[in-house]
């Protein structure tokens, strides 16, 4: 059955949400036949399918290359796309339109906006305009240049007020879910507490509606460090490097085609 955004909305308080990142037809066929709730075509692409540093490289029309790659691949997942870098600042009419070519040109059944209480007022009027919005708060990486690096977000009180008023601004703007990254645990379940519609987290702790991964930290498929809070459920680069190891040794000893 075709997962909606009311079917989110429905699952709070029912069974926990979970969201996986893809970046293109393979991987967003292993998500979907896994049987993930929502798949995420997330401006991290910059950082594991670009090698770019950040997400502030992606743009618009990379989004639409790899959105529409997912969206071929028709999963029953909620197809979710990301907003990237720069276009929240922009009017609210620019917004829209780039909202719009999310939906129309690259298949995505919504769309994420990071940002706080005022990229949430501006979202309201997307969401009228018939464009099912996902709020993102704590870490925001497009704001990575103005933050100085990675932190996690809700550890005083003052921080954690500041988040209920984002999570608050979201639900008021019409957001039919809200993602916590990098967030102190005890803020994160705060929040989800608070607002009526699923939170989702990604670092912030057991204590809200759902969780999303990074396709290839869960596959084990990147080399080097992997963020603390993620989870390596298969290491696929050693199994993959055995393999294609295995190739290029027949194929230097006459072995591959026999």
């Amino acid at each position: 059955m075709k997962i909606t955004t009311q079917t989110i909305r429905k699952l709070k308080g029912d069974r926990p949400i979970a969201m996986l990142t893809a970046y293109d037809f393979i991987t967003a066929q292993l998500a979907g036949e896994a049987g993930a709730d929502i798949i995420l075509v997330g401006d991290s692409l910059g950082n594991t399918a670009l090698g770019f540093e950040s997400t502030i490289p992606v743009t618009v029309d990379i989004m639409l290359h790899h959105c529409a790659a997912v969206a071929r691949a028709k999963p029953d997942a909620l197809l979710l796309c990301d907003v990237p870098f720069a276009v929240a600042g922009h009017s609210t009419d620019y917004v829209l339109d780039v909202c719009t070519k999310l939906l129309q040109q690259g298949g995505a059944e919504c769309v994420k906006i990071e940002g706080g209480v005022r990229r949430a007022e501006k979202s309201a009027a997307i969401a009228r305009a018939g464009v099912p919005v996902m709020g993102h708060i704590g870490l925001k990486p497009q704001d990575v240049l103005q933050l100085g690096g990675y932190r996690k977000f809700g550890k005083t009180d003052q921080g954690r007020e500041r988040l209920l008023a984002e999570a608050k601004a979201w639900e008021d703007a019409g957001a039919f879910s809200l993602l916590l990254e990098m967030v102190d645990a005890e803020a994160a379940a705060m929040v989800t507490e608070a607002v009526s519609i699923p939170t989702i987290g990604i670092g912030a702790g057991p204590n809200v509606d759902g969780q999303v991964l990074v396709i290839s930290d869960a596959l084990g498929l990147n080399a080097g460090k992997y963020p603390g809070f993620a989870k390596k459920y298969v290491d696929l680069r050693g199994i993959a490097l055995k393999a294609l190891g295995e190739y290029v040794s027949e194929v230097r000893e006459r072995k591959f085609p026999e």
